[in-house]
């Protein structure tokens, strides 16, 4: 008769979930097979029964049970600690460096490396609101409206004569920074169609101020300029040989609003007996209001002949891919310089120091002060007449919905107060990136000295963000407005300086109630359509419906995407 079995008492392994959780279950079982003892020759197979999920140890034998535990826990902690892991463990995405607005090199080489955006993209990153955050990408409604630039047969009449002049030229000398330049160029282009002449490539006069001595051929294809014109103004590099000794006309324009027949009776008769007319002065002399083939003309100039040069196309459209790379961005135009200051009559509010810096400047300077001087600082700030402060910026963009993830391209002079001012901005939007920061070791340098270049280097990529917002007027941010405008309509917040900083100065406000005045406030300020004839004195290049702009079924929406894509390609 066989003895009785003794009873067994049953011991388990207690492991850690993170051991566990490393380990796959055959690993484990394979595991603990290993350190039992061999089993006697197996049963038939009619006798097998289903083996437990955790695996009995005898408590006969301690040495095994501790054998098995630290065996267990010496590999789930060596298979944990080979596993490759993100060097920021709690974070959903990398995170900035000690300064937030500079980048680390990990994120700054996939940032220049990454390919092209896609517009299917979606983030990978958790969304806190996810319908706000989309809400904050869409476009505006475009409302079919798309370039249309015809002319009346009178202007095409006209053309085949104009084209073919020998006689009169034009030479006009732009100033100021590129943007200023550009729109002088687009007066000069317009002045010559006018007076029915040829016009020589406008000169660029050195910049006192940055010391920039680029021509015109360095900024923009010249080429491209007189291919795309040549049905609209003869357009020649120099004055040929048979006038280059003639004394020109001089003429410095000091009126403003100067019409079309104000230009002809002024200058036609002097320019057809002397045959050279030279002129300075330009910046917004030209009337706004001019007939409406001018007006398209004026749209063809800026949105078309325009053209930036090849090597500033190509370093422009590289950094832009690179902001692209990860998705949509909101490029900022940041007017926040110590001459922008001194000029608006306005103070950085950084702190006292740097309020009183500004005031000395301003008395030593007067002729500086472009503003209106009978008023206070405090009656400007709230007549929206001065530009918004980093910390202004970031809480708009925030009310309107931009997520704490979203990524920003940052335009403009180094600020006063340097990385200091822009600290409220870059601590709520960590992802923050300059034209420095996005590109290669000595991809800049031959740019380096030629604040031209750099300008048009951030034009380019302002204009192909998903959201583009100036923290003040200016050329770059009214050009910008009209050709996202004539590019389909891309969203361009106009902060409603006067109407919102009454509640920016409320610090009994929620904060959800002021986000939801925000909103309110700029639902129509996103860059929707909006008719020029609402007021007079717009300029078409800055509202360029329905001169330059028609809302028409027949042509659909192929039309609009062969705009834009002109756009991109014109840069």
């Amino acid at each position: 008769m066989s003895k009785p079995k003794k009873k067994l008492s049953v011991s388990y392994i207690t492991v850690p979930s993170q051991i566990i959780n490393s380990l796959s279950s055959s690993s484990l079982q394979s595991l603990l097979i290993s350190t039992k003892k061999p089993h006697p020759p197996s049963p038939s197979p009619s006798s097998k029964k289903a083996k437990p999920f955790l695996y009995k140890l005898s408590s006969k034998s301690p040495k095994l049970w501790f054998s098995a535990l630290f065996l267990v826990a010496l590999l789930g902690m060596l298979r944990i600690g080979f596993l490759p892991l993100s060097p920021y463990p709690c974070a959903t995405s990398p995170t900035a460096s000690s300064h937030p607005h500079i980048l680390d090199n990990q994120a700054i080489g996939q940032l220049r490396t990454e390919p092209h955006y896609n517009s299917n993209y979606t983030s990978a990153e958790p969304r806190e609101d996810a319908e706000e955050e989309h809400s904050f990408w869409k476009q505006p409604d475009g409302m079919g409206y798309s370039g249309c630039l015809e002319w009346s047969k009178d202007y095409r009449r006209r053309s085949e004569r104009i084209v073919k002049e020998r006689r009169k030229y034009v030479v006009v000398v732009v100033a100021g920074g590129i943007n200023q330049q550009r729109n002088q160029i687009v007066d000069a282009v317009v002045i010559a169609r006018i007076l029915e002449a040829v016009l020589v490539v406008p000169v660029f006069q050195v910049n006192v101020i940055w010391g920039d001595d680029s021509e015109f051929s360095d900024i923009f294809d010249l080429d491209h300029f007189k291919r795309v014109l040549a049905n609209d103004v003869r357009v020649i590099s120099s004055l040929p040989s048979t006038h280059i000794r003639t004394r020109p006309i001089v003429e410095r324009l000091t009126s403003l609003h100067i019409s079309a027949d104000r230009i002809r009776s002024r200058y036609l008769r002097r320019l057809e007996k002397v045959g050279v007319l030279l002129l300075r002065g330009l910046d917004s002399r030209l009337s706004k209001d001019l007939p409406s083939d001018l007006q398209k003309l004026r749209c063809k100039v800026a949105f078309h002949a325009l053209k930036f040069a090849p090597r500033i196309l190509e370093i422009g459209n590289k950094l832009a891919e690179r902001m692209q790379s990860k998705g949509p961005y909101i490029a900022l135009h940041l007017r926040m310089e110590k001459d922008v200051w001194v000029r608006t009559g306005c103070l950085p509010g950084l702190s006292p120091e740097y309020d009183e810096l500004i005031n000395r400047e301003r008395k030593r300077h007067p002729e500086l002060l472009t503003a209106k001087s009978n008023i206070t600082y405090h009656e400007r700030k709230l007549a929206g007449l001065c530009p918004l402060n980093a910390l202004e910026v970031a809480r708009l963009l925030k009310a309107l919905g931009a997520p704490k993830n979203a990524r920003i391209y940052w335009a403009g002079g180094q600020p006063l107060g340097g990385k200091e001012a822009l600290s409220p901005l870059t601590k709520e939007f960590p992802h923050f990136y300059s034209k420095q920061d996005l590109a290669f070791p000595g991809e800049l340098e031959p740019f380096a000295n030629k604040a031209s270049f750099m300008a048009s280097i951030d034009y380019i990529i302002c204009e192909r963000s998903d959201v583009f917002m100036p923290s003040h007027g200016g050329n770059m941010g009214h050009a910008l407005q009209g050709r996202r405008a004539y590019a389909g309509h891309r969203k361009y917040i106009t902060p409603n300086k006067r109407h919102m900083l009454p509640y920016f100065l409320n610090t009994s406000l929620p904060e959800p109630e002021f986000n939801r005045i925000m909103r309110e406030l700029h639902e129509d300020s996103l860059g929707q359509p909006e008719l020029r004839t609402s007021k007079v004195g717009r300029d078409v290049t800055k509202f360029p419906i329905p001169e330059c702009m028609c809302n028409s079924s027949s042509r659909g929406y192929s039309l609009q995407r062969h705009t834009r894509s002109l756009l991109y390609n014109f840069g």
